[in-house]
């Protein structure tokens, strides 16, 4: 918000509290006391795409008070209803706007910061205008359906000078960042392993073209992909995040949190040339055609072996470090191995956990609060606890996965230029055409 409008609001209260005949009392959290921000200093919010994702991260949004959510934005007209009534059940007001295209949320002046969850094919495009029209962005995972669309929000959000902050929450959590200080600090001896799992992709999904019902902008909610026929609940979680259209499945959509943690703690040593190599398993009928099965191995020049499955994991790393669950990242070194979920983290030896609080060389960013470290970070211009460049590196690491799988053979990939050294075949599937008008 510009200092223009911080000033005329200031002038507002002042001369309205001048105008009163009677004493004008100014309840304490407008004037930011007792723990409030003041209304002028709070960072302007809107939403875009609010469905069950979209509601949670605007959760860790609405209860900080240093923010107001002022508009939100969905295609689909019960979507975006219940979540303006819920903004105006929480603030006690009636003033949140609803808007089915979210160029017009963005090209309100006011709104400083969006956060963007709508499916994953439109999150680059999303992300893009926003940036593009200097909002701030939290942009839920995955990133893109290409490494040629991260890097263009790469470059427009280096360009900007914009906050980005991605929606790999597991950084702002305690334990991860524990697993990830041992690792590169070497407490487990010289890293030489990371095995990494997630849930896999679901399959099936009906087929048969139906009627578009009448709360949905189909066409709209489509954007870039293909025009094809409506399916049942087609735009739905249940079916969308397994249909290569619209996103690359599990292997990114869930892959990526597992996956980041891997490069958190790999530090350097994942940044490194690597040779790529994976297979996997697609379903051959219903609408879901992402991998429901895959294996992807990352040699890296350093000498470290990243090791990427679908859950199940495989059999040796559920009985070294289990009980585990259907997601997870594990680092093994000359001297041991620690594991981090979201349950908790195990180390062997045990005794590395409680060496930890005695670290006193490399220790990573803390975070306690995904949305609010995005917020603080507006202020102060800081980067965030996942900026744009690790996002784009996480995101890339899940497209060579899928690509690996879909190929079937031995590819080399140069972190430096971003490209397959000497495949052309491979190199094509950097980038993916997208439905006119629709582009980058």
């Amino acid at each position: 918000m510009s200092d223009t409008t911080h000033s005329s609001r200031r002038r507002f209260l002042k001369s309205t509290a001048l105008a009163a005949s009677l004493p004008f009392i100014v309840p304490s959290s407008a004037l930011g006391k007792d723990g409030h921000t003041a209304p002028s200093n709070r960072i302007v919010m809107g939403a875009i795409g609010v469905g069950p994702q979209g509601n949670g991260v605007l959760g860790g949004f609405l209860y900080r008070t240093d923010a107001q959510v002022v508009a939100v934005c969905d295609v689909k007209t019960p979507a975006r209803e219940a979540t303006r009534k819920r903004v105006d059940a929480h603030y006690k007001t009636t003033g949140c706007a609803a808007y089915l295209d979210f160029r017009e949320l963005l090209a309100r002046d006011d709104i400083d910061a969006v956060s963007i969850a709508t499916p994953d094919h439109w999150h680059v495009l999303a992300a893009l205008a926003a940036t593009r029209a200097g909002k701030h962005v939290y942009l839920e995972k995955p990133m893109g359906l290409s490494v040629a669309e991260d890097q263009a929000l790469r470059t427009a959000v280096h360009r900007q000078g914009t906050a980005f902050q991605f929606g790999t929450q597991q950084r702002s959590s305690a334990h991860f960042r524990l697993a990830c200080e041992l690792a590169r600090n070497e407490r487990i001896g010289k890293l030489h392993t990371i095995n990494v799992w997630s849930p896999p992709s679901a399959s099936g999904g009906p087929t048969a073209p139906v009627p578009v019902p009448d709360w949905l902008d189909y066409d709209f909610w489509l954007g870039p992909a293909p025009r094809v026929p409506y399916t049942q609940d087609r735009c739905s979680n249940r079916y969308w995040w397994f249909n290569s259209d619209y996103a690359l499945g599990f292997i990114a959509g869930w892959g990526v949190h597992p996956l980041d943690i891997a490069l958190w703690g790999g530090g350097a040593l994942l940044q490194t040339p690597a040779r790529i190599e994976g297979t996997g398993a697609f379903p051959r009928t219903g609408m879901c055609d992402t991998a429901t099965n895959w294996r992807v191995t990352f040699d890296h020049a350093s000498g470290v072996r990243m090791d990427y499955a679908a859950w199940p994991a495989p059999p040796e790393w559920c009985e070294r470090y289990g009980p585990v669950t259907s997601h997870g990242t594990a680092f093994e070194g000359t001297e041991g191995w620690v594991h981090v979920d979201r349950s908790g983290i195990k180390a062997h030896p045990a005794s590395l956990l409680e060496t930890a609080a005695d670290l006193d060389d490399t220790r990573l960013y803390v975070s306690t609060h995904h949305q609010g470290n995005l917020l603080d970070c507006i202020r102060t211009g800081a980067p965030t606890v996942c900026p744009i460049d690790d996002a784009v590196q996480a995101d890339i690491v899940c497209q060579l996965s899928d690509i690996a799988i879909r190929l079937e053979r031995p590819l080399y990939w140069d972190p430096a230029t971003e490209r397959f050294a000497n495949d052309d075949e491979a190199n094509r599937l950097l980038t993916r055409s997208m439905r006119s008008p629709w582009r980058l």
